[in-house]
């Protein structure tokens, strides 16, 4: 399995990042995790064909994280994609999506497209089987937005996502003994509503234990600090777990 951060921001650009979106392959099929208002930007910055996606996983309807949907639907359309899509959100997606289309891109959401594409909804806890990968919702605390944080297995491996949201279990249960977790800290020790600080995320590690800890969705405070003494994100950055035997 390879994962590479397209994106790794936050909202605001800061540090000059792209929004947050990953690029999951695996031996069968690419899949995206959030595809944030600037993915399309970022995939062709980085040389990642859009068609040769077949799975987006979003885990909630901010525009950081799915903005980029209606962009990226449209492109297909131009770009004469075949390939069949299938888009996987939190509760409301299938309303809020079109909307946006039609925000951005008048009549497109009423296109009759060229692929077959599809928009399915999380349950949480509820494990979903998406071409060849197993991804389950945990729901998590991100203001007035239905969020999840996702953990998807697939060859024998295991990756885990916050998504952005306040400490709570429900993390722990995503990224337990996860060969990668990948979590937002958004402040060093400022504890705010809605988002995850890395001091009261060290705090609850040794509870869960993930193999493999990479940060994201930095803001200021943590973007200009030095030697924090664990792996961070960046746009671009390319990470291989080898498949289990």
């Amino acid at each position: 399995m390879r994962i590479q951060f397209i994106g790794s921001g936050d909202a605001f650009g800061n540090g000059g990042r792209f929004n947050a979106c990953l690029l999951l392959e695996t031996s069968e099929t690419p899949c995206l995790v959030d595809c944030g208002a600037s993915s399309l930007i970022a995939m062709k910055r980085f040389h990642v064909d859009p068609n040769s996606i077949r799975t987006i996983l979003i885990t909630h309807l901010h525009g950081d994280h799915f903005g980029g949907l209606p962009f990226f639907i449209l492109d297909g359309q131009f770009a004469r994609r075949s390939a069949p899509l299938t888009i996987v959100g939190p509760p409301g997606i299938r309303e809020t999506l079109p909307l946006a289309m039609e925000t951005f891109f008048p009549g497109s959401s009423k296109t009759v497209q060229k692929f077959d594409w599809s928009i399915l909804e999380w349950q949480p806890r509820q494990a979903m089987n998406l071409n060849h990968l197993t991804v389950t919702p945990y729901p998590v605390r991100h203001g007035r937005t239905s969020s999840f944080a996702l953990r998807v297995e697939a060859e024998g491996r295991v990756v885990a996502y916050s998504g952005d949201t306040e400490w709570c279990d429900e993390l722990a249960e995503a990224g337990r003994d996860a060969d990668l977790f990948i979590c937002e800290a958004y402040f060093y020790d400022k504890s705010i509503k809605f988002h995850l600080d890395l001091k009261t995320l060290e705090s609850h590690l040794p509870a869960f234990r993930p193999k493999r800890l990479v940060l994201t969705h930095m803001g200021p405070d943590m973007l200009g600090r030095k030697d924090l003494g664990y792996e961070l994100a960046e746009d671009g950055k390319t990470i291989v777990l080898h498949q289990s035997l």
